[in-house]
């Protein structure tokens, strides 16, 4: 994330999706409730943290980073092509590389 902002892309611009549960980020978030959560989402104004199951709601950012962080290979295939769809001009994933070529079908 740091490299990111320190390279010119405003907090705005960032969706960060996690395969499995919540960051701890928007978890402390949701603790205010759900509309505070998505009032934030929709403010555009910092990054936005979402899991997998919150993901189709989201909106289309410049860049989306995608956590890799547990669950099965399901879950790894189920939340990458979604995260696609809402990343307007950089998909980043952060995960084992085996996994995650596995999951988008490459071989390694």
């Amino acid at each position: 994330m740091d490299l990111l902002l320190d390279t010119g892309r405003a907090p705005g611009d960032v969706l960060v999706v996690t395969a499995v549960g919540h960051h701890p980020w928007a978890a402390h978030e949701l603790t205010f409730g759900e509309a505070a959560y998505w009032a934030q989402h929709d403010a555009g104004d910092d990054v936005f943290y979402a899991g997998a199951d919150a993901v189709e709601r989201a909106a289309t950012r410049p860049v989306v980073v995608v956590a890799l962080n547990g669950g099965t290979e399901q879950d790894a295939v189920g939340v990458l092509p979604a995260a696609l769809t809402k990343a307007a001009a950089l998909l980043i994933v952060c995960g084992d590389p085996q996994r995650i070529n596995a999951a988008l079908g490459v071989a390694a």
